[in-house]
């Protein structure tokens, strides 16, 4: 059996033929790129759909991410109250009250402007919590 031996005379040959090839390439990209042909598909000036697309969602994510830096300093300088609102009573929350102190149906009703229907149930739903 016969060995294959590679000389250097064999192996600059192949390094010269690769490097040959890389700078055909090489010349025919650049020719392309004086033409016009850019790599985001630019064509004499004006970008293929894709890239406009590509533009086109570029620019809106700036202006999300500035809407989103607006929002977060708007949330930042809100003042938040350091006095909780003051509640009004409401006639209800007054009735439960006058019940929870022991008063009957009718006084309720005449103290908080409502019916004796409304004192009466206000009145038994005390009584039942209490139990």
């Amino acid at each position: 059996m016969e060995s294959f031996v590679i000389t250097w005379r064999e192996l600059l040959i192949v390094v010269v033929v690769v490097l040959a090839v890389y700078m055909a390439e090489m010349l025919l990209l650049l020719r392309a790129n004086k033409t016009g042909v850019s790599r985001f598909g630019l064509r004499g000036g004006k970008p293929d759909k894709s890239a406009q697309r590509l533009l086109d969602l570029e620019s809106e994510l700036a202006d999300v991410l500035l809407r989103l830096q607006q929002l977060e300093q708007a949330q930042d300088n809100m003042e938040r109250p350091s006095v909780a609102p003051q509640v009004t009573p409401t006639p209800y929350s007054q009735a439960i009250q006058l019940a929870r102190e022991g008063l009957d149906a009718d006084a309720v009703a005449a103290s908080c402007g409502i019916s004796r229907g409304e004192a009466e149930l206000i009145v038994a739903m005390h009584r039942a919590r209490a139990s």
